[in-house]
């Protein structure tokens, strides 16, 4: 357990497997056996080692819940919900549960109970130690906001604050003065968004304000269901002078391709929704394309690769903020990206966007589909099993060519 604790899975599991050699029937290691093996993405043995466990303790709430969390990491939301509600059942405040439960069912489009449950993350991992008090009432939809001034506040990554800042329009029509906090990176960017009355840096003062909301409770608060989502084509725009900038620095001869296949390690999903720059080179083949790399932190497994692609340009490391990624999304035609902020940005801006995703990807993504209600630009493409870049890459390159007009290279 404390090796667990010490993100070493690895060894964690050694000391699992040791004990339940002399002691088959060990309930906690059977179960804790299972987070090591979710810890090191082996998710299917997860799943098998939670249901071994549950054998010895059928109504052990907390051994359901792993169960369902590593169910919906296999996109098998159907059982991860039926999971979560057995746990539920056993435990109705069970936080985690009903977190494992909502993901289930925003992911099945279920948004009137799944953003009600979604409420639930405040109580969950990092977010639980993020509260803090806003000295004024939680907005979720019941008082009018006629007359009244509202803080809407970030709360996850980047990408979410670019995707949920689209509801600030709507409360303004309310009536709303509407104050955006949001992360420094992004308060250039969001400062002309429509209905915003201020943009302010998070940690910074803020003007008084009679109600706050975070920003992922206002799909709750606006009764968003998956026809009233806000799916402007396009609501964010960069600055028009910092665009001609970066058009002067960008060839023009064809069309244009940003990509970016890799965000934050940190991220808890990073080792699913990352990929290395390698496994996009059967587009580097296309003709009549440049590429250009969007990728803000290269990592070093990728670093050669793309320092050796003479056809690629590298713009990346130019980017201070957020606007800067912007105005360069802006000159481009298209952009390839993996489940990051950049994603979301050329998205919120009405940019071609060829998304790669997991095979279990973010609920937002819903699945089964290829379009994306939130993003009317957007084209999704899934791996077709666990693990399987080089099959949603074949995929997309195959659009890609059809779209822009491409042929491969003569061999």
């Amino acid at each position: 357990m404390a090796l667990l604790e010490l993100r070493r899975p690895r060894e964690a599991l050694e000391c699992f497997d040791r004990v339940l050699a002399s002691c088959p029937d060990h309930g906690d290691a059977r179960g804790n056996r299972g987070n090591a093996l979710l810890r090191l993405n082996r998710v299917a043995e997860a799943v098998a080692a939670y249901e071994w466990a549950l054998e010895l303790a059928p109504k052990n709430a907390a051994l359901l819940a792993n169960r369902a969390a590593a169910l919906r990491r296999l996109d098998r939301p159907h059982e991860a919900l039926m999971s979560a509600v057995s746990a539920l059942a056993i435990k109705p405040d069970f936080a985690h549960a009903r977190f494992v439960e909502a993901v289930a069912r925003l992911s099945l489009g279920d948004f009137a109970a799944g953003w009600r449950a979604y409420e639930s993350r405040w109580h969950v991992g990092w977010l639980a130690s993020q509260r803090r008090d806003y000295g004024a009432p939680l907005w979720l939809g019941e008082a009018s906001l006629a007359g009244k001034t509202i803080l809407l506040h970030a709360e996850q990554g980047l990408g979410d604050t670019i995707q949920f800042a689209r509801y600030a329009p709507l409360l303004a029509a309310q009536g709303a003065c509407v104050i955006l906090e949001v992360q420094p990176q992004l308060v250039r960017l969001l400062s002309n968004l429509p209905g915003v009355a201020k943009v302010i840096a998070r940690e910074e003062p803020s003007p008084r304000y009679d109600y706050h909301c975070p920003l992922l409770s206002l799909p709750l608060a606006c009764g968003t269901t998956l026809e009233t989502i806000p799916s402007q084509a396009s609501y964010i725009a960069a600055p028009q002078a910092d665009v001609a900038q970066w058009r002067t620095r960008l060839p023009r001869q064809c069309p244009l391709v940003g990509m970016v296949w890799s965000g934050e390690r940190s991220h808890d999903n990073d080792l699913n929704r990352s990929m290395q720059l390698a496994t996009l080179t059967p587009l580097f083949d296309l003709t009549d394309i440049a590429f250009v790399s969007l990728q803000h932190e290269v990592r070093e497994e990728d670093r050669a690769l793309l320092e050796s692609r003479s056809d690629v340009v590298r713009i990346g490391a130019a980017f201070k903020e957020f606007a800067d990624t912007a105005a360069a999304i802006a000159a481009l035609d298209a952009v390839i990206a993996v489940d990051t902020a950049a994603a979301h940005l050329a998205g919120a801006m009405g940019k071609p966007l060829f998304l790669l995703l997991p095979f279990a990807a973010d609920f937002r993504w819903l699945r089964g589909r290829s379009d994306s209600p939130w993003y009317p630009s957007a084209r999704l493409f899934r791996q077709p099993q666990f693990g399987d870049w080089d099959g949603a890459v074949k995929v997309l390159r195959q659009e890609l060519a059809d779209d822009l007009g491409c042929r491969g290279r003569a061999a």
